[in-house]
């Protein structure tokens, strides 16, 4: 029991920690009110600011041949769509001449070198700003599609003050057959948890580029990527966790603003993918690393903690001291982790309802220890594997 105790003592602590989370923080993506102004489309009458969509498209052809026509149908009285084709070798640059006729609001900027001082990405989208023709750019990728045509209204309706100058929006993985698509799926359906609900507690610190936008005179006055260029990826969240404020950031969870992303379909690729993404965590700020190390670190520590609670309890029965079962702290550990379920469920699932019902309500429990073992997983891939050289897709 000497030993026991304070793992009891620490099974409490960090399922009060996702207490907090989930009634603080989460709960408000689940019961957010949305902005009225977002729902249709902008009439040209409103005091609408022009947009620019870019896209930086590297050797996505038929990507190309499907979006290029979505984007350029949105219902907006002032945008244009730029396409940054980086390098490409797959023809995407003949079949961009080619379609711009047809087109009389697509642009097309080629970036035909890369820069030792800087990403390949970072240096296609910092020349699409510069070129951008309105103040307000709205970005997506070459592989994803705008759920209406009502997505880029929906956007920049939550720019609905002058002081607002960051969109967040949602890009939710299509869905497919087999366990890898649903852990894309449920690890989507929880960082957008996280990032939207850390945005609306005034704690805005990462974006998707799927889906984000924001003013270009708050890139220029924060010197764009200056101060991770070399760093492959960040150029989403880096950004949004230097310049986002709470006064400054909005999100957007109307399902006609969401933009639906082709999942990877295979493990190599999906790892390659995460290794990108984790690569960045270590330049968030300090007081975002401690935020999300006490969520990630009390969701695993929480299930690992209830496994060895549960093998004890376990040994307890199979020598019959079933007296000691009624141990205050194992009482009160199991009513908060029972309760810790519960709540779980309920929140993240309303949360998955609006977010395009990414991961269906009746598994949200499987989803729930499955991402505690992912994030238990990952964190000790992040701190033990070597850096190997990565492309930007």
């Amino acid at each position: 029991m000497f030993l026991i105790r304070p793992l009891l003592i620490a099974w409490l602590f960090s399922i009060g920690i996702q207490l907090i989370y989930i009634l603080l923080c989460y709960a408000r993506t689940a019961f957010y009110r949305q902005h009225p102004g977002s729902s249709g489309p902008v009439s040209p009458g409103d005091a609408s600011p022009g947009v620019t969509i870019v896209v930086c498209a590297w050797n996505e052809l038929e990507n190309l041949r499907e979006l290029i026509p979505l984007l350029a149908a949105q219902h907006y009285p002032a945008f244009e769509v730029l396409i940054m084709d980086d390098r490409s070798t797959d023809g995407s640059d003949g079949f961009l001449r080619e379609i711009l006729p047809a087109f009389s609001n697509v642009r097309t900027i080629r970036i035909s070198q890369v820069h030792d001082h800087v990403t390949a990405k970072k240096y296609a989208l910092t020349i699409a700003l510069k070129k951008a023709a309105h103040p307000v750019v709205l970005l997506t990728d070459a592989d994803c599609r705008p759920a209406s045509a009502d997505w880029l209204a929906g956007m920049v309706a939550q720019l609905n003050g002058p002081n607002r100058s960051v969109v967040l929006g949602f890009s939710p993985y299509l869905r497919e057959p087999g366990f890898l698509n649903f852990l894309i799926r449920s690890e989507t359906l929880f960082t957008a948890v996280q990032y939207l609900s850390l945005a609306l507690a005034g704690f805005p610190y990462m974006g998707v580029g799927r889906n984000l936008l924001y003013r270009t005179q708050l890139f220029f006055g924060n010197n764009g990527f200056y101060n991770y260029l070399t760093v492959l990826g960040g150029d989403d969240d880096l950004f949004v966790n230097e310049v986002a404020t709470a006064q400054n950031t909005a999100v957007s969870l109307d399902p006609a603003s969401f933009v639906w992303s082709e999942p990877k379909h295979t493990w190599a690729d999906w790892r390659h993918q995460k290794r990108r993404h984790l690569n960045v965590g270590k330049f968030y700020k300090p007081g975002h690393k401690i935020r999300l190390a006490l969520l990630t670190g009390s969701h695993v520590l929480t299930w690992l903690l209830a496994l060895v609670v549960g093998g004890w309890v376990g040994w307890l029965i199979g020598t019959e001291q079933s007296a000691r079962l009624m141990e205050p702290l194992l009482l009160v550990g199991t009513a908060a982790f029972g309760l810790r379920i519960l709540l779980f469920w309920g929140v993240v699932g309303r949360i998955s309802y609006r977010l395009a019902h990414t991961v269906h309500w009746a598994v949200m429990p499987a989803m729930d220890v499955m991402l505690a073992g992912y994030y238990g997983i990952m964190g000790s891939v992040t701190l033990f594997s070597k850096r190997k050289k990565m492309t930007w897709r």
